[in-house]
C-alpha cells in the first residue's frame, strides 16, 4: 500500500460518519462515500503532497453531495421518517427517541448550516478546515455555525422562532 492509499484509507471512517449525518440513511451515505472516493482517486494528481488529505476529501464530499442534492427531483427527496439511524444494541428506547429527534432536527436545518455544524461538532474540524472544505470564508463558517446552533436549540426545545424586534420611541 502506497502513502496515498494509506492516507485515504485513514479517512474512510470519518467520511462515512459525515456522509451518514448529511444524508440520514446508510445506503445514500455509502453511495456518497463511494462517489467521493472514486472522484478522489481519479483526481489524486491534483492533491498537493504535504497538504491536508482530510480537508481535501471533505471538500470533494461536499461538492459531490451538493451536486446530488441539486440533481434530485422532488419525488426523490427522502422523508424524515425514512432516515432513522441504526442504533447499537445497548441503546434504550429513550436513547433511540432522542437520536431520532436530533436527526429530524438536523434535517430541518438548511444544508449550508447543517454542513458546517456537522463538520465542526461531529468531525471536530477547525473553523479553518471547515472553511477550506466548504470553500467559504472563516467568518461565514462562524456565522452559519452560530445560526445552526441557535436554530437547532429552538427546534429541540420547541421554543418559538426568533424574537421580534420591539420599536422603541
Amino acid at each position: 500500500m502506497n502513502e496515498h492509499e494509506r492516507l485515504i484509507e485513514q479517512q474512510i471512517p470519518r467520511l462515512r460518519r459525515y456522509a451518514r449525518a448529511l444524508t440520514g440513511e446508510r445506503a445514500a451515505a455509502d453511495d456518497l462515500v463511494q462517489d467521493t472516493l472514486e472522484r478522489a482517486w481519479s483526481k489524486l494528481h491534483l492533491w498537493r503532497h504535504g497538504s491536508d488529505m482530510r480537508a481535501w476529501l471533505f471538500t470533494i464530499m461536499h461538492n459531490v453531495f451538493i451536486n446530488q442534492v441539486r440533481g434530485r427531483t422532488p419525488e426523490q427527496a427522502v422523508s424524515l421518517e425514512d432516515g432513522a439511524l441504526d442504533l447499537p444494541d445497548r441503546a434504550t428506547q429513550t436513547d433511540e427517541l432522542e437520536i431520532r429527534d436530533l436527526d429530524a432536527a438536523l434535517r430541518r436545518l438548511p444544508d449550508e448550516q447543517r454542513e458546517v455544524l456537522l463538520l465542526v461538532a461531529l468531525e471536530q474540524s477547525s473553523y479553518e478546515e471547515t472553511a477550506k472544505a466548504l470553500g467559504i470564508p472563516i467568518g461565514t463558517v462562524m456565522s452559519r455555525l452560530s445560526r445552526a446552533r441557535a436554530r437547532l436549540h429552538r427546534i429541540m426545545t420547541g421554543s418559538p422562532g426568533a424574537a421580534t424586534l420591539k420599536v422603541i420611541k
